[in-house]
């Protein structure tokens, strides 16, 4: 018993262990502007209470009718207790439960959920129903420095491949 009791010890003490959230970005894409992208700007703006900002296609995909600059999806960043309580609203319909490649190794993550009315929010006809994608970023706890790596300094007089033998 008092093994178990020492690794719970050890594990509240991890800094790793607390969640800090430093912003949740939602981010909704059609692939299309037009009516859907301000449909999908009303339930942003629904859902985070502030105006989102709309994104451009960086490249021109004919096959999916993208051009280039063409405005194709909204996103908001919040933070603070919003984010927390958004965070907690996404997750309830996750039922808590993310797969190992939702996880990224800097410490965020990101899901997505196919209809905004699980959230909480009173299904609309005029707007239907957009898929709704999060990515959430922490912090690093301050006790935990990361390690800076410094590339060895070459030397100015060759110019020649350091593989290369004469």
């Amino acid at each position: 018993m008092a093994e178990v009791a020492a690794v719970k010890e050890k594990r509240a003490k991890n800094p790793m262990r607390n969640l800090a959230i430093d912003k949740l970005v939602l981010n909704i894409c059609v692939g299309e502007s037009g009516d859907r992208l301000t449909r999908a700007t009303k339930v942003l703006e629904g859902l985070t209470g502030q105006t989102p900002v709309e994104s451009k296609a960086r490249l021109t995909v004919r096959t999916f009718g993208i051009r280039r600059n063409e405005k194709i999806a909204v996103h908001a960043t919040v933070r603070g207790e919003k984010a927390a309580e958004l965070l907690e609203r996404g997750l309830k319909v996750k039922e808590f439960e993310l797969k190992k490649s939702n996880f990224s190794t800097t410490g965020s993550f990101g899901f997505g959920i196919q209809e905004h009315i699980d959230l909480g929010i009173k299904y609309d006809p005029s707007t239907g129903i957009t898929v709704w994608t999060s990515t959430l970023s922490s912090p690093a706890p301050a006790t935990v420095s990361p390690a800076v790596v410094v590339p060895p300094a070459r030397s100015a007089t060759s110019t020649r491949s350091p593989r290369r033998t004469p």
